[in-house]
């Protein structure tokens, strides 16, 4: 007892201490899994080459409370069947969206996209952007101030905004920003 006023802590201050530090940490803890660490799973190969079938990344929610999704962002969003796709941000609130002549077209203007490349055999080749089917793009589209258009890598073998199961997507349905990738462990790492 004597050794506790000395201190000047008693048992229970002490055990309330450890207490609240522990409801700290799991708070913590808890906040830090649901803003950077939901994870979703791939279905399907409409990423490839980026993300294929049955990989498993992490979403951060919270980078959208700060921030739009802005172009070639690789985002989560939540159609209206309920289930969670992943595609890749083309088209931004207020422009217009065309694809014509097996290219897509931003406010009349052909998208300069960065190159991507897959192994095939041993070999780095090039992957062809040209699109086959345009879908409702083939028709100017306007997105209003709250919408995106969403287009899968793998663009022929994607069901993105082209299509009128899903079309274009609103910014509430947007629940997330793919920033990490955590299986297969071989290809960990993050996502651009």
């Amino acid at each position: 007892m004597e050794f506790y006023r000395e201190a000047g802590t008693s048992p229970l201050r002490t055990v309330i201490n450890w207490v609240i530090d522990i409801i700290v940490v799991v708070a913590l803890a808890c906040f830090t899994v649901y803003a950077f660490g939901n994870q979703v799973v791939v279905s399907g190969n409409s990423m490839t080459p980026l993300l294929d079938s049955d990989d498993i990344v992490l979403m951060n929610q919270l980078k959208l409370v700060w921030e739009k999704p802005g172009r070639f962002d690789v985002v989560v969003f939540q159609r209206e069947d309920q289930k969670k796709n992943i595609k890749r941000v083309i088209g931004l609130p207020g422009e217009t969206v065309q694809i014509k002549d097996g290219q897509v077209w931003i406010n009349g203007e052909v998208l300069q996209e960065e190159k991507q490349t897959m192994e095939v055999d041993g070999e780095m080749v090039e992957l062809e952007k040209k699109i086959a089917l345009a879908g409702l793009a083939e028709n100017l589209i306007v997105l209003g101030e709250d919408e995106y258009f969403l287009l899968g890598d793998n663009r022929d073998s994607s069901e993105d905004s082209r299509f009128a199961n899903v079309g274009n997507v609103k910014e509430s349905q947007i629940i997330g920003k793919v920033w990490f990738r955590i299986y297969p462990t071989l290809n960990m790492g993050i996502i651009r």
